[in-house]
Order: structure tokens, then sequence, then C-alpha cells
């Protein structure tokens, strides 16, 4: 990547801080920007004062869920929808497969392979800036 290309940015949306940090720590240190929601709430804030390459959700959390935010995006964003994972935790994928499986979103089930997450960042980034 060159130093003058600006760095993908990317949003974490995560309930748990220790997941949210270690996803940033990780990401960084691959060269994007990201920033981190705890719920799907504040992560709409974020995403009405700066642009994304990619969004990184949660399913499961308070005050406005993965989904909610998902729903959300293809409303009133769709260029956004279509650059956005879900990450959830294996109890939470059951009681939302059915929706899921409708939407055609990636997802990651926790606890998630490090090398997985880096490679699917990769493939929607370089998606989104093409």
């Amino acid at each position: 990547m060159s130093h003058l290309a600006p760095r993908p940015q990317i949003l974490v949306v995560d309930d748990e801080p220790i997941i949210a940090q270690l996803i940033v720590d990780m990401l960084t240190v691959d060269g994007y920007d990201v920033d981190i929601a705890f719920n799907g709430l504040a992560a709409l804030e974020r995403i009405g004062c700066r642009g994304y390459d990619l969004i990184l959700s949660d399913l499961r959390m308070p005050e406005l869920d993965g989904l909610g935010l998902y729903r959300e995006l293809e409303r009133n964003r769709p260029e956004l929808a279509r650059r956005f994972v879900f990450i959830t935790g294996t109890s939470e994928h059951t009681d939302y497969a059915g929706l899921i499986g409708d939407l055609a979103v990636p997802v990651l089930t926790k606890p998630f392979d490090l090398s997985e997450l880096q490679r699917l960042t990769r493939e929607m980034v370089a998606d989104a800036i093409s």
C-alpha cells in the first residue's frame, strides 16, 4: 500500500470492548484506519459523520442490534449494506440463522480465526475501493 493512498476506513460494531479492541488492533496493524462503536445507534452516528469502506458488526447488542443496523443501512445507505459483515457467537447465530441466510451477508462466527477475518476484510475492502 502506498503511503500516499488513504488508509481504508473500517467500523467495528461490538458491545464487547475486548473483542472490539482485538479486531481494531489486528486491522490497524494490517494498515486499516479503524473506529469502534459499541452498538448500532452509535454506529449510525459515526456513519453519519464519516465514510467507511467496510462495517464489521456483532449481531446481538443493546439499543440497536446488528440486524437492525444492517436493515437501516439497507434502507438509507445501500452501498454500505453491500460492505457489511456480521460477527456472531454460535448461540446467537442459531437465533438469527434464517434471517442472515436470506441476506447473503458474510458471517464470521466467534471465536473466529484471525486469518479468516484478515482474508475477508482484504476481499471486502478491495471490492469497496475498486
